[in-house]
């Protein structure tokens, strides 16, 4: 009786995914970092809390290139928590795990915020990275879609990688969309969009009013300097013309 009392109680382990940005550099690394140097400088701590993958597939390195790299991220303050198609005799103990299985998305860059009524730009704080929010897949032939009868607000991320996602809202800056299909924001869009995450290249970006800090469609991506500045503060819709994002007022 007194052995069963003292057992040790069992250790309890639960499953748990989180969205995560993929990183995926090219040769040579010195001029592949001096391009994450410029993005991050319009868009100070960005990294700051986020899970990163590197996804170093096709890449033809040895281990010692491959450490250095990671350094030298991790000097930027880009933590990088797992390696994505990287061989075995690229794997060590002195390097992040091996990582597979992950669910395809658009390539997330660093985005940039112009200032808006006089505020200062949101991404120069540093802000909790956003947790995804798990929708289960409709049971249906018809590609499914998502309705948020609410605002977005800052540092919330909307996650819907089986369809189109409406927002009857604003999408505050700070936040983000991140859908498989379509995005419809009936309100200002302030944050970041990314519409076709899973290769639908024919996906597009409504909104009532235009202040994204960063749209993408299927990987391809604009931040909010690279937009027209006659579009900003207009309702606008946003689609993909072969690898080039093409944008236009509604109406």
């Amino acid at each position: 009786m007194t052995d069963v009392l003292t057992q040790p109680r069992p250790i309890r382990l639960k499953g748990r995914s989180f969205l995560a940005l993929s990183l995926t550099p090219e040769l040579p690394f010195e001029d592949w970092l001096a391009r994450l140097d410029d993005l991050a400088r319009r868009s100070a701590g960005f990294f700051l809390r986020r899970p990163v993958i590197l996804d170093v597939e096709g890449l033809d390195i040895d281990r010692q290139q491959l450490r250095d790299l990671v350094g030298e991220l991790s000097a930027r303050n880009v933590r990088v928590m797992g390696l994505e198609g990287a061989r075995s005799a690229l794997l060590g103990p002195d390097l992040p795990p091996a990582m597979t299985d992950g669910r395809p998305a658009a390539d997330i860059e660093a985005p940039v915020s112009d200032p808006v009524d006089g505020r200062e730009r949101a991404e120069t704080r540093p802000s909790p990275s956003p947790a995804p929010v798990p929708v289960p897949a409709p049971q249906s032939s018809v590609m499914p879609s998502m309705v948020v009868n609410r605002p977005v607000r800052s540092g919330q991320s909307i996650f819907f990688p089986e369809g189109d996602v409406t927002i009857v809202g604003s999408v505050a800056s700070g936040a983000e969309i991140v859908a498989g299909g379509s995005i419809h924001v009936y309100g200002p869009l302030r944050g970041r969009a990314m519409a076709g995450t899973t290769g639908n290249a024919s996906a597009r970006i409504f909104c009532r009013k235009l202040e994204a800090e960063l749209i993408a469609i299927d990987g391809f991506y604009k931040t909010a300097d690279d937009l027209e500045p006659e579009l900003r503060g207009k309702p606008v819709q946003i689609w993909l013309d072969g690898e080039t994002i093409k944008a236009a007022t509604l109406g």
